[in-house]
């Protein structure tokens, strides 16, 4: 692609190291920019300086948040002897999204996958588990993507929990082997965690 600014070339290169954004879209996106009044494009580079310099990871689920709980952990209606265990927070509005779960998160910022070098140590899976020493829930969901590494950081999360006295279960296999959670459709995955089965039942015996 040639450029007859290297002032465009530079934005448009940015843009470009988007996840999903390629170098077309991106010029798209920086022309449009260029057509706005001053004053938005300062509102929309302020806010993305803020959210740079301000968000914060909730101090009991690690979900991104203004303060330093959430507002889900500060709800009192909330059920807090259920948590779901997901892999980031776009999961968490995945599931918030569909209306039918209730109870409180624990945002693990990963999956483990040896290939990509990401072990148990790189993920909040020790903060899960003091969070349940220190206050033990009913249940614990583990609401994590039907492919390799889900399975394998799900599997490793049975082994650090299944001694402590709590119910363990994965969201029913509505969504494909190979799905991710965040992409799965609202009644899907919405169905996927009502119908939850306890994890036990899908090991070998």
């Amino acid at each position: 692609m040639n450029f007859s600014s290297k002032l465009l070339e530079n934005a448009v290169a940015e843009f470009a190291k988007l996840p999903g954004v390629g170098p077309k879209t991106a010029l798209r996106l920086v022309l449009n920019l260029l057509k706005n009044e001053d004053s938005e494009v300062e509102n929309f580079t302020s806010s993305i300086l803020n959210l740079k310099h301000h968000i914060k990871y909730c101090n009991k689920c690690s979900n991104l948040s203004d303060d330093e709980i959430c507002g889900i952990c500060l709800n009192s209606k909330r059920d807090h002897e259920t948590i779901c265990i997901v892999e980031d927070t776009r999961d968490v509005m995945a599931i918030e999204n569909t209306n039918q779960y209730f109870g409180v998160y624990h945002v693990l910022g990963g999956l483990i996958s040896p290939m990509e070098g990401v072990g148990p140590s790189d993920l909040k899976i020790d903060q899960l588990v003091e969070r349940i020493k220190e206050n033990p829930p009913k249940e614990v969901i583990l609401a994590l993507s039907a492919n390799m590494e889900g399975d394998t950081t799900i599997f490793y999360l049975y082994k650090r929990l299944k001694d402590f006295n709590l119910s363990i279960s994965t969201i029913a296999r509505g969504i494909a082997f190979g799905g991710e959670i965040e992409y799965a459709d609202e009644i899907t995955l919405g169905r996927s965690i009502l119908t939850r089965v306890p994890y036990e039942n899908s090991l070998i015996k």
